[in-house]
């Protein structure tokens, strides 16, 4: 009888221990992808006759967005944010700046006479995005889908040469829109997530002209996008 009843206050014992250990509860009230950060090839559409992009133009992406979600199962959610981006364009519009200040445009005819032209620019942004993705309190891995739009606000704009005709940099604002804006989507699972975005309206204001025509190009960024909680 002894081993018994020994054996009977072992199991009592554990018993006991085990209903002590805490419980983990499940966060009903858990959010998603607050931050992001990301990497882009960047094209150039509409571009006037000539003009051509060369190398490969570059844009990063990074920022914080407050994810607010709108239903009971947390699938869907509205998201409200503040980023930064760079962006670099490489192409064959020479942007030249005379002495009085204004800037004038031409075509770089032939890819041996410069060894590098682009501009770029410097933005601080505001996405918003409705947001839907299959994920749970328990699942980190999901697919989302998140479409939205972008407001920038351009605060450097660069001009870099180095050529034949020699070294130039400019480092202000000049022909430039401040504002860009445009519809974005993400579309992905778990850590890979392809992102666009298209600009609706152009990189450079009305007075930008190549021929005596206004320079409409706008800037579609394709890349991937990588979210973190």
């Amino acid at each position: 009888m002894k081993p018994i009843l020994l054996a009977i206050c072992i199991l009592a014992i554990s018993s006991c221990f085990a209903q002590e250990e805490p419980i983990k509860e499940l966060d009903s009230l858990y959010k998603e992808d607050q931050f992001y950060a990301g990497v882009s090839y960047n094209l150039l559409d509409k571009r006037p006759s000539g003009v051509k992009q060369s190398g490969f133009s570059l844009g990063f992406h990074l920022g914080f967005i407050k994810d607010m979600p709108i239903n009971e199962r947390r699938n869907l959610a509205i998201g409200i944010g503040l980023g930064y981006s760079a962006n670099s364009h490489n192409q064959n519009l020479l942007v030249s700046k005379s002495v009085s200040g204004d800037f004038s445009y031409s075509v770089i005819e032939g890819n041996n006479t410069y060894k590098r032209n682009k501009f770029s620019t410097h933005l601080i942004e505001l996405p918003i995005e409705f947001r839907w993705r299959t994920s749970t309190p328990q699942d980190y891995n999901f697919w989302r889908i998140y479409a939205g739009f972008k407001l920038g606000y351009a605060f450097v704009n660069t001009i870099k040469y180095r050529g034949d005709m020699g070294d130039f940099k400019y480092s202000d604002r000049g022909d430039f829109n401040d504002l860009q804006y445009g519809p974005t989507l993400s579309v992905g699972y778990n850590t890979w997530n392809l992102h666009i975005y298209y600009a609706l309206n152009p990189i450079f204001n009305g007075d930008a002209q190549l021929n005596n025509k206004q320079i409409d190009m706008k800037a579609i960024k394709i890349g991937l996008m990588f979210y973190i909680l």
